[in-house]
């Protein structure tokens, strides 16, 4: 069970990003701050440390590399730095200068319990502006052996093409650059990153100017997400010689764009960062990115030149949980600035595919049914704003409400309501007269008042909605629009054919459910809705998720179906669907990611979620409910899928369309997978 709640178990590296407070022309205290760093580091349980180029002497030393006494204690006290780091199980990265047949090179020495892995010389020497490095340090390619000796270690790998791969750990390889090395136009750690690395460390000095630090962030992201990599980035700091320039301290650590940790800058202190980078997202991403290995194909000379230097890092071992913060809505951001911007996207994104629609089909109405759920109100309102956009009166959108045999009276005056607040045209077709006769006709039990209500029941119902939907568009020349939502339709839960399952073009096709709810938020607000569009959305976002298809009693104005009882949390199915589908992660670490999101009620617990929903679950829900989505998404519904309307991806991580993002045979096993399921432990006690 610990090995479950261990992070390393599931792709996970911790590294560490360190800052220390240098004194100019004094390795020794140098050294005694990066060991201080570096046991810090290890006691984090990090596997790998970085620090700034040329740490050991400081960067600011201009003509006195050229010191002998310099380069001498230089040599002396990374000895002894090896020997205080060699108890560690962390990879350590620390930046000096090295004499190399009466060249000097500007280095990066990778470190493992006390010996040299490796030496990597930089490769851009920049001679520009304030920078005058070429003045002391030769560039890489001036190197005429790839072997070299320091510290009393021979036969040490030497050169800008070397790789570190971690044995032990799949997918974890790391490349080294230095400073400018990243400013180029074609840095060397994109041919790293084709050549197998997964991690890039950059040790630099990087004075500091206004407007710099912004810079830096923008080369990272894009860095890291162009060779999908992690990206460490560790800046000089404080006690850099302050004659000309000045020194922030600016640790960073980013991954496939996303920025995971950030220090504090201008320090009067050391400092270290730590974060989690998830190793099985960049393998994942590679192996779907067809183009990032035809771009490899491609440079496969060059990357012949890389030399692959192998070692083993002894991994923490006990519970131990990540620190970096996984949100419970994957599709919806958690800042509400950026929430915002999302929101506004997806609905116009929405709208002008329905728009396009609308133009190419030469509909001249929209039929749509509204039931004062959550699916069918937004896809109401993406009606409205396309007939808008149009220049179409809105009474062109015949909106219709068709009561079964167990709508509450909530949605049914709720669905009136926001027919009447947005001006549509609503008419009302009760299916019950319909779907009786339709039990009658097949002999179903309960049009006799016997047996009991089964999905025959249901689908009885659903299928006379979306009949009468189409039947209408043929009588007003018109589109059907679909409403059913990117969860239902992962989980199966639609009636297929002449059901819920179809439309003429189903604007919803790729918003999962958690999504709609908070789209339907930021309609809601005062600045986009009237009063009485406002009223009755909110009431809305607060009523039972439910198909109404099954009598049964409510519970304060609540619908008595409860759509959650049978597939599940859509906080927690949404989780689920993200990560197997956007990333294809093993059922083992997509439990795991949803028990650090959801296992602690004090973390994301979101005002704008209604009251009345769940806001933790322990490992058994979580292996429960992730059970049953593998049963419903792998060996039950794919025949649905590969049938939807048309429809527009919305967003990166949300579409199942088999003509886009979805391929897959509709007869396949959820073996695999279930044997996954079965590897969660069921409690975390």
């Amino acid at each position: 069970m610990e090995n479950f709640f261990n992070f390393y178990n599931h792709g996970f590296i911790r590294v560490a990003v360190a800052v220390p407070e240098v004194r100019v022309a004094d390795p020794a205290y140098n050294v005694d701050r990066t060991v201080a760093l570096a046991c810090k580091a290890a006691e984090k349980k990090a596997v790998l440390v970085l620090f700034p180029e040329l740490g050991i002497s400081a960067y600011s030393n201009e003509d006195l590399f050229h010191q002998q006494a310099l380069l001498v204690a230089v040599e002396k006290e990374c000895t002894r730095l090896l020997a205080a780091t060699a108890g560690l199980d962390t990879m350590i990265i620390i930046g000096a200068p090295l004499a190399v047949d009466s060249y000097l090179y500007n280095c990066g020495l990778v470190i493992y319990r006390g010996r040299i892995l490796g030496i990597i010389p930089k490769t851009y020497i920049p001679n520009y502006r304030e920078f005058y490095e070429a003045r002391q340090f030769r560039p890489a390619a001036a190197a005429l052996r790839d072997r070299v000796e320091f510290c009393g270690q021979r036969d040490i790998p030497f050169g800008n093409n070397l790789l570190f791969k971690v044995k032990n750990f799949p997918g974890f390889t790391l490349g080294v650059e230095i400073c400018e090395d990243l400013w180029v136009p074609v840095p060397p750690s994109s041919f790293a990153a084709l050549a197998g690395a997964t991690v890039i460390a950059n040790l630099s000095a990087s004075n500091i100017t206004v407007g710099k630090a912004d810079y830096r962030h923008a080369l990272l992201a894009n860095q890291s997400a162009r060779c999908l990599v992690a990206y460490l980035y560790s800046a000089a700091g404080p006690g850099e010689s302050t004659t000309d320039l000045a020194w922030d301290g600016h640790a960073l650590v980013y991954e496939n764009g996303q920025m995971l940790a950030e220090s504090s800058r201008f320090s009067r202190g050391s400092s270290l960062i730590t974060a989690e980078i998830d190793l099985d997202r960049l393998s994942q991403e590679r192996l779907r990115q067809n183009t990032f290995a035809e771009n490899s194909r491609l440079l496969r000379e060059k990357l012949a030149a890389y030399r692959t230097v192998e070692t083993e890092v002894k991994l923490p071992d006990g519970r131990l949980l990540p620190d970096r913060q996984y949100p419970r809505f994957p599709f919806v951001p958690s800042d509400e600035a950026d929430r915002d911007r999302r929101c506004f996207e997806a609905y116009n994104i929405q709208v002008h595919g329905l728009v396009k629609r609308l133009e190419a089909s030469r509909a001249e109405t929209m039929i749509i049914g509204v039931s004062g759920g959550l699916d069918s109100t937004q896809a109401l309102l993406v009606a409205v704003q396309a007939a808008d956009l149009l220049g179409w009166p809105r009474e062109r959108i015949r909106a219709y409400t068709m009561p079964g045999f167990a709508t509450s009276n909530r949605t049914h005056e709720n669905a009136w309501r926001l027919i009447r607040a947005l001006g549509v045209r609503g008419e009302e077709l009760d299916i019950r007269p319909s779907s009786q006769r339709m039990l009658e006709t097949i002999g179903h039990p309960l049009a006799r008042g016997e047996g009991s209500y089964d999905t025959t029941y249901e689908n009885v119902q659903a299928g006379e909605r979306t009949s009468h939907l189409f039947r209408l568009a043929n009588l007003h020349r018109g589109l059907v629009v679909g409403t059913g939502d990117l969860s239902e339709l992962a989980l199966g839960w639609c009636t297929f054919g002449v059901g819920d399952h179809m439309s003429h073009y189903n604007v919803n096709a790729s918003v999962p459910k958690t999504f709609i709810q908070y789209l339907l938020r930021w309609q809601a607000s005062p600045e986009r809705a009237d009063a009485a569009t406002r009223s009755v959305l909110l009431d809305i976002l607060e009523t039972e998720i439910s198909p109404e298809l099954v009598p049964g009693c409510a519970d304060g104005g609540q619908p008595a179906q409860r759509t959650e009882d049978t597939i599940g949390p859509y906080e927690l199915q949404d989780f689920n669907i993200y990560y197997l589908t956007r990333f294809g992660y093993r059922p083992l670490k997509v439990a795991f990611l949803a028990y650090c999101a959801w296992h602690d009620k004090t973390k994301g617990n979101w005002p704008e979620i209604p009251e009345h929903r769940k806001n933790q679950y322990d490992i058994g829900e979580i292996k429960r409910w992730l059970g049953v989505f593998i049963r419903r998404f792998f060996a039950a519904s794919q025949f649905k899928r590969s049938v939807a309307p048309n429809g527009p991806k919305v967003g990166s991580g949300g579409s199942l369309s088999p003509r886009g993002d979805w391929r897959a045979p509709s007869d396949s096993e959820d073996a695999p997978w279930l044997s996954d399921v079965e590897l969660i432990p069921d409690s975390d006690r």
